[in-house]
């Protein structure tokens, strides 16, 4: 173990894979690796990151404050998924009613773009903003950055300084095990960054589905295990503990979802193989209930290709069989799900619809009752609620 200098976090390093998340203050260091440099936190955007602005937009996250404060943010910027993405963050007092204009910004610098954000609420009730930071599309290496608030019951709070936590990628909330610890799905991806970017980084040992952890509520994370499954594609797993002690780890791949699982808290993982839930290449949303049951938000296309048919099922039994089926969108380009579940049952998700066409970040609100009975029952079912849409467009050559 060792600690970075004054000023700068405190990182346990088990293996490279967090060797390389260095002090933000070392001047040489960043100034040679502008991917390393803290991005400034934008607290007040101005007209340049405006609705009609954004030519592209998706990948949103969403939380809730203890008094109902809804959150949501996406990475946008360029036409593309590419150097000029920034990440974008909004709030919503009246319970996504009505939606503020961009309450915080990240952009960093330079050609290093700012994308895969997520965000979370620790059982502490603080507020974390993760995005992952890469010199141009994709380096080799990323790495995850955080800012937190223990004022998310607040319009307008106050946020902490940007923490580089570790290499790799986390778009999907972390999990909290029984016993207090957290674990962080952090992904580096399988491809090379290409050769002809002036910062790159090849890390074959860290590409996979990692699972960084903290042992102290946030103040330090390691490496603890890392899942490898056939065929992935950008991970973009999720943790789930199960009932008996497991650890089930579901991941993204070109066939759908793949499965690994580990006995003994996340160090050793089981051979990834295909999991038995039907998918597509994207991404999924699972989270444990208040209930004790799981909430799985999949897409389920007759032709299993398209990203279409974004639906809800339940299961009882951690995971073996799933009951219901709340359609929350059909259309082809409804896409990346997050959700959240408030104290009174009522769950939330968040999609994009179109990402360069009609640019929307939308909601849907249910519980599940309504995902059992396959149809709204509980009165609490909102469809398409827009958070968001972006109007710009692309100048035409003349």
């Amino acid at each position: 173990m060792r600690a970075l200098s004054t000023g700068c976090f405190v990182l346990l390093t088990a293996i490279p894979l967090l060797s390389a998340s260095l002090c933000l203050s070392a001047e040489p260091e960043t100034k040679s690796d502008p991917a390393l440099v803290a991005s400034p936190v934008n607290t007040n955007p101005g007209p340049e990151y405006a609705d009609n602005t954004r030519m592209f937009q998706g990948i949103p996250g969403m939380e809730r404050a203890a008094n109902g404060r809804l959150w949501a943010l996406w990475y946008a910027g360029g036409t593309g998924e590419g150097e000029l993405n920034y990440v974008v963050l909004v709030t919503s007092g009246n319970d996504g009613k009505t939606w503020s204009g961009p309450k915080v910004v990240i952009d960093p610098p330079g050609p290093v773009r700012a994308y895969d954000p997520t965000l979370w609420r620790d059982p502490s009730r603080r507020l974390w903003l993760f995005w992952a930071q890469s010199y141009r599309w994709w380096d080799g290496r990323s790495g995850v950055w955080a800012i937190t608030t223990d004022d998310a019951d607040k319009e307008n709070p106050t946020w902490s300084a940007p923490r580089r936590l570790c290499n790799g990628i986390m778009m999907n909330k972390p999990t909290v095990l029984s016993n207090g610890d957290w674990l962080l799905p952090v992904a580096v991806w399988k491809q090379p960054a290409k050769a002809s970017i002036e910062h790159r980084f090849d890390l074959p040992e860290e590409r996979g589905g990692n699972i960084v952890i903290s042992r102290d509520q946030g103040k330090t994370f390691e490496l603890l295990g890392q899942t490898d499954v056939p065929h992935r594609t950008f991970d973009e797993h999720m943790i789930v503990e199960r009932k008996d002690g497991s650890l089930w780890t579901l991941v993204r791949t070109s066939y759908g979802i793949g499965e690994s699982i580990s006995t003994d808290g996340g160090k050793t993982w089981s051979a990834g193989k295909e999991s038995s839930i039907p998918h597509i290449n994207a991404r999924f949303f699972i989270r444990r209930l208040k209930s004790g049951g799981l909430l799985l938000v999949r897409h389920n296309p007759q032709n299993r290709k398209t990203r279409s048919d974004l639906t809800a099922y339940i299961s009882k039994d951690d995971g073996k069989t799933w009951e219901g089926g709340l359609l929350l969108d059909e259309r082809p380009g409804v896409s990346y799900p997050d959700g959240v579940q408030s104290e009174d049952g009522t769950i939330y998700i968040i999609y994009d619809y179109s990402r360069t066409g009609d640019k929307k970040i939308l909601m849907t609100t249910f519980t599940e009752a309504d995902v059992l009975a396959g149809k709204p029952v509980s009165g609490k079912v909102r469809q398409r609620v827009l958070i968001n849409q972006a109007t710009g467009k692309k100048l035409e050559k003349k």
